[in-house]
């Protein structure tokens, strides 16, 4: 049986752990997005006024403090009955009061996950003897979360946070080492891509897919990375190149960009210098993640959904009805943004990657 194409099924509010029905009746608009670098946000626009609004002097609803405040934890599940999902859970960080012409009164509420906590705590800091993993689990500690760090890299005889909130340190942190960055209700995340779950979903062109662009660019691919320096406590040069093969490791088949770009325009060499690293060991690590970084983004898709809350970054995708070169798995879901209003249903916006284009012919 066809699916419909339109998800009009509203959004599910709890609200300091309590359901909230009258946010779901009241929503016109719902906004959930997040990437890799972290930090989840909810945005929804909620009708001001109708049956239960109080007086003239106090004509606004949503606004009197007896569900909506600052501070207030929020959750927020998508999907029908059988199949509901949590796709936001976070605290109340703004509130708006909205009066447009000819329109009627509205109430957006936005709310941020708990790396909020993160990005408004600002600090200079020496770590020392530590990976980024350590750094990921102190911070996390220091912020009342549970670290879950899983990601491989050299250990530091020092680094230091230089007048940088937590959340942008920890972000250049998982940048050296191509860590992902996430909270999952009390858990703080800092972790390798391997290493993190996620559902693995199909989608069909003209189906669940209802538009697709992708495209496989050279622009930035590179056959090598090399990041050069001195070690001054070994007295010796630092020269580290990274190749093709740590993408191979990843892949089960296809044509990679740095291989591509290889074959059909030579030897491309990027040199990183846009940090010091201070050992053989760091230079190695952040070679690889740069070439990681380019290869992995070979192929990109931008697509919409009819309403996918399953999705999510991390997630898996098989993506049928492409085309030749891009039909398959293997795309790796990086930025997601969950939308639901009157006029469209539910809609679910998607970046993923992929490193390969299947073998011509």
């Amino acid at each position: 049986m066809t699916e419909p194409g339109l998800a009009t099924v509203s959004p599910v509010f709890t609200v300091n752990g309590e359901r909230a029905p009258e946010l779901a009746r009241d929503c016109v608009r719902l906004d959930i997005a997040e990437d890799t670098t972290g930090l989840r946000t909810m945005r929804a626009h909620l009708v001001a006024v109708g049956g239960g609004a109080p007086g003239p002097q106090k004509r606004m609803l949503h606004l009197d403090g007896s569900r909506l405040d600052f501070g207030r934890p929020v959750r927020v599940s998508l999907g029908p009955d059988t199949a509901q999902r949590v796709v936001f859970e976070g605290m109340i960080s703004a509130l708006e009061a909205c009066y447009g012409d000819s329109e009627p009164p509205s109430v957006v509420v936005s709310a941020e996950d708990a790396l909020m906590r993160l990005r408004m705590t600002r600090r200079m800091r020496t770590y020392t003897r530590m990976t980024d993993a350590e750094i990921a689990d102190a911070i996390a500690h220091e912020h009342g979360l549970q670290g879950r760090a899983a990601a491989d890299g050299p250990r530091y005889d020092v680094v230091q946070q230089l007048n940088q909130s937590d959340l942008a340190f920890l972000r250049e942190r998982a940048r050296l080492v191509q860590a992902e960055l996430w909270c999952e209700g009390r858990d703080l995340h800092f972790a390798s891509r391997p290493r993190r779950k996620g559902t693995t979903l199909t989608l069909v062109q003209g189906n669940q897919l209802l538009s697709v662009r992708l495209c496989a660019d050279l622009a930035h691919q590179r056959s090598a990375v090399v990041i050069s320096g001195y070690d001054a406590v070994a007295r010796g040069v630092i020269d580290e190149r990274v190749t093709a093969d740590v993408i191979d490791a990843e892949i089960t088949g296809g044509r990679t960009g740095a291989r591509v770009v290889e074959r059909a325009l030579g030897a491309s060499v990027t040199y990183r210098v846009r940090e010091a690293a201070l050992t053989s060991e760091e230079a190695r690590a952040w070679a690889r993640a740069e070439m990681l970084r380019r290869g992995r983004r070979f192929v990109t898709a931008h697509g919409v959904t009819r309403g996918t809350p399953d999705m999510m970054v991390g997630s898996r995708l098989k993506l049928d009805q492409v085309g030749p070169p891009f039909d398959g798995d293997g795309y790796y879901v990086t930025r997601i943004r969950h939308t639901f209003d009157h006029e469209t249903g539910l809609r679910t916006e998607f970046e993923a990657e992929r490193a390969t284009v299947n073998e011509a012919g």
